[in-house]
């Protein structure tokens, strides 16, 4: 399939699952670009200069929905980002911080088998995993970290259920090992894309650890002020100012 990657002005698409996530990253579209405004104010697509948000909905098929009426119906297309908040794994990506995917994983998709979980992969059905650009990926959490945020570059689970129990983490870390931080959207979002040829990314702010809920504990708004940043320091690490 043709890639778009050498085609003339380019856009970045930005797939969040709910609104709160893609305003917070327009806020800080808008501050690192003060010169454009927000286009596109009805709906859940806005425009700010050459990046497309739009808020896709939650779950891996409402994302890659999304992504592929955004990708159809829109412009030519240099990134595609999954961008939103999602949990830590402790040790790995504390509350706050960012971690940027050097590799996205559905990490729920395969089957219970007598010897545990087999991944699609080991099924002989595809693969559970989208390759990205890890050397981009680096440079992002460095660039974060140069801002202020603490931000690493490590793998990113994609799960229709989101972890609930100690127990669940840890199967989590041994299926993947390495891996910082879960969400719902992120392999969704990147198989649209690469089915396109497009590159794709996953950007995730922390709002809570991985493991036994402890609505308590979390913190959205920090981790929405991270986003916030976060899209602050996109144009320039992407070369779209």
């Amino acid at each position: 399939m043709k890639s778009k990657k050498d085609l003339p002005f380019q856009y970045i698409l930005i797939i969040t699952a709910i609104e709160a996530e893609r305003d917070a990253i327009v806020r800080g579209l808008l501050k690192a670009l003060p010169n454009e405004v927000c286009g596109e104010v009805e709906g859940p697509l806005r425009r700010v200069g050459r990046c497309i948000v739009v808020a896709g909905g939650v779950g891996p098929a409402s994302a890659a929905a999304s992504t592929a009426l955004a990708i159809a119906g829109g412009p030519s297309l240099r990134y595609v980002i999954s961008a939103g908040i999602g949990g830590g794994f402790p040790g790995a990506a504390p509350i706050g911080s960012v971690v940027v995917a050097s590799e996205i994983v559905a990490a729920d998709l395969g089957a219970e088998t007598a010897q545990g979980f087999a991944s699609v992969d080991e099924l002989g059905f595809g693969s559970w995993r989208v390759p990205v650009d890890r050397a981009r990926a680096e440079e992002l959490a460095a660039a974060l970290r140069a801002g202020g945020l603490e931000a690493t570059a490590a793998p990113v689970l994609t799960l229709s259920t989101v972890t609930g129990s100690a127990e669940t983490a840890a199967e989590l870390l041994r299926r993947v090992p390495g891996a910082a931080a879960e969400a719902m959207e992120g392999y969704g979002v990147a198989t649209a894309a690469s089915m396109q040829g497009i590159e794709a990314m996953e950007i995730r702010a922390i709002s809570n650890a991985v493991g036994p809920r402890d609505r308590d504990a979390w913190r959205i708004g920090d981790a929405l002020a991270a986003l916030e940043r976060t899209g602050m320091i996109l144009p320039e690490v992407l070369d779209i100012r």
